[in-house]
């Protein structure tokens, strides 16, 4: 090898492991940063007590004025009418309809917040597979979390397979 070659293939070298460097220490900021977090989504659960009480209340609000509004209507129909007859059967029929309707409300709010918990411990399962480079399944094995939360991700396409690395230096087969 000729002197020119050496020192272009040194200099070459020096370039490349400064790169390497950098690329380093920003996988490493970045997964510092990232991996709290991804471990906070995966023992969060989902929406807060907070939230879940503003969700309930907002929906449960939002119904009650409609059966007010309805109820409204009936005395309404009442006064104007000065006709009491059918009146407490429709309140008690409101009333009857009003409590199906909540029983939907509460059993929708309880599926969509157990949905919310799911779909963030997938996203934590998946920026945690970013993170460390193996597959779902294996992470949630590791992690002593049913497979079958990462099934449908994997279904999908975006799982499954083995990957090499850290973060953006990681790369997938």
């Amino acid at each position: 090898m000729g002197r020119g070659q050496k020192e272009a293939s040194d200099t070459q070298r020096a370039k490349t492991n400064t790169l390497a460097d950098l690329a380093s220490q920003q996988a490493s900021q970045l997964y510092g940063m990232a991996l709290p977090q991804f471990q906070q989504l995966l023992s969060g659960g989902g929406y807060s007590p907070e939230e879940q009480a503003s969700i309930t209340g907002q929906s449960m609000g939002a119904l009650g004025s409609a059966f007010d509004a309805a109820q409204q209507r009936a005395a309404n129909r009442v006064a104007r009418t000065r006709n009491e007859a059918g009146f407490t059967e429709q309140e008690d029929e409101l009333a009857r309809e009003q409590g199906r309707q909540a029983a939907g409300v509460t059993r929708q709010n309880t599926i969509d917040f157990a949905n919310e918990a799911q779909r963030r411990r997938e996203l934590a399962l998946s920026g945690l597979t970013g993170l460390y480079g193996i597959n779902e399944n294996q992470l949630a094995r590791l992690l002593g979390i049913s497979g079958q939360l990462v099934g449908p991700r994997q279904a999908e396409g975006r799982g499954g397979g083995f990957g090499i690395g850290i973060g953006p230096l990681s790369f997938r087969f």
